[in-house]
């Protein structure tokens, strides 16, 4: 039975993440979830009591293994200014992957304030995964840098999502030419 259940609940969140990631946050309903599972619509109900509740169990699934591709990429660069590439890179190169644009749809969406906040601590934990790089490379203020250095690649993500003009790998060499150089790049 729980075996059952658990089976279930990850069809369920695969089913999610299909779901934003083909129609953003407005496709995820629970009728298209029993649609895409094959289960009754009131059987979704006992296992998410809301859409907030499934956008925050994706998160706390998703997230982690996308920080931990981050992180694993910034481990193999030598240099701090390598991490930084990396940390560029890497969250860039995940744009196409369904996690990562579950998650961006998630972050566009109305959410209830403990999903919010949820989803501000993932993203927290990787803005500091990239804070001591900074601090290396002599930023006198590494966490607001840090912050920044997020931005520039949320604005990077966004404009990939939207099919810009520029391909992909145009936007991500401008966001690391941005992070590495500043508007000097």
């Amino acid at each position: 039975m729980a075996e059952h259940r658990s089976m279930q609940r990850a069809a369920l969140l695969d089913a999610a993440r299909s779901l934003l990631s083909e129609g953003g946050t407005d496709a995820l309903t629970f009728p298209a979830l029993a649609e895409r599972t094959g289960l009754a619509r009131s059987s979704v109900y006992e296992y998410f009591r809301s859409r907030a509740a499934v956008v925050e169990e994706l998160c706390e699934v998703d997230f982690p293994v996308w920080a931990a591709e981050v992180a694993a990429a910034m481990e193999r660069a030598g240099t701090p200014e390598g991490k930084v590439e990396a940390y560029v890179r890497q969250q860039l190169a995940l744009v196409g992957d369904r996690r990562h644009r579950a998650v961006v749809a998630i972050s566009a969406s109305e959410l209830d304030p403990g999903a919010r906040e949820k989803i501000r601590a993932a993203h927290g934990g990787l803005v500091a995964m990239i804070v001591e790089a900074l601090g290396e490379m002599g930023h006198d203020r590494p966490r607001l840098a840090a912050m920044l250095l997020q931005g520039v690649v949320d604005a990077a993500v966004r404009r990939i999502e939207l099919g810009a003009a520029e391909d992909p790998a145009t936007i991500t060499d401008a966001a690391v030419a941005m992070a590495l150089r500043g508007l000097h790049g």
